[in-house]
């Protein structure tokens, strides 16, 4: 994909591989614009993330690796930023990067793409989580703290599928992305799911494309060989739905490619 945004390195505890790794793979892919998002610091769930003392290796060895490569592919330093109303923190929001992932992993302190906790699922009614879930979707919308929206129908991740229109659950929540002016990212990591396929999925592109929100590309890479994968599948996708562009941000300031 020419533009990748969302990508992890080790220090989230659950990713591999080290950054040259990552980096060289996205250049024997083709791709042009290359971001590292790791998953930020929080006082919730820790184990699935960096700690606060992390952040300067992190952004550090981000940069160094930009001064390396600058003449091969152009690396951003970002990270994922889980919205859990009083957890997030400041020292994340406001830290100097060119972008920040906005996502939702969590419903009520729920991690409901953790396998770990999938027997959950059996007891909750399925459109009342999915209604759950992008309500806080919209919510985070509305925060305006954030500039790419993650995995936008990550419920769907183990296929626990609503009986409700899918388009009037998300709707709301498009119309405050859209309203926020954010970058829905076309992330990939759903093909390696049991759902298997992008997130979001075509229909809510499509809704997307009608709001003209702009779109860009992410592997959510957490292994070397997952960068790239897929990347003619998510294109293709793209350019069917009528996207022509996708977005990137350097300094927190929007900036398009053409397919």
């Amino acid at each position: 994909m020419i533009v990748d945004l969302h990508n992890h390195t080790p220090l989230c505890n659950h990713a591999e591989g080290t950054i040259d790794e990552y980096i060289n793979t996205a250049i024997t892919k083709g791709t042009k614009i290359f971001g590292f998002s790791d998953h930020a610091p929080m006082d919730f769930d820790p184990e699935y993330r960096m700690e606060f003392q992390d952040m300067q290796e992190y952004e550090k060895n981000v940069r160094l690796a930009q001064e390396r490569y600058q003449d091969k592919i152009t690396i951003l330093l970002s990270y994922e930023v889980d919205y859990l109303k009083g957890h997030m923190d400041e020292r994340v929001l406001n830290a100097n990067v060119d972008y920040l992932i906005g996502s939702v992993h969590f419903i009520n302190g729920w991690g409901f793409d953790n396998p770990e906790f999938i027997g959950r699922y059996e007891n909750e009614n399925i459109d009342e989580i999915w209604q759950k879930y992008f309500d806080t979707i919209e919510e985070m919308a509305n925060s305006r703290l954030f500039n790419v929206v993650g995995h936008l129908d990550l419920i769907k991740v183990f296929k626990f599928m609503p009986t409700k229109d899918i388009k009037k659950i998300a709707k709301n929540a498009l119309l405050a992305i859209k309203k926020a002016d954010m970058v829905l990212e076309i992330n990939v990591a759903g093909y390696r799911k049991p759902v298997a396929e992008a997130y979001p999925s075509k229909e809510l592109l499509q809704e997307a494309f009608k709001l003209e929100i702009p779109i860009t590309f992410s592997s959510d890479a957490h292994k070397p060989e997952q960068v790239g994968l897929y990347n003619n599948e998510v294109i293709q996708l793209a350019r069917e739905i009528g996207f022509t562009q996708c977005a990137y941000f350097q300094n927190k300031k929007r900036k398009f490619l053409e397919l």
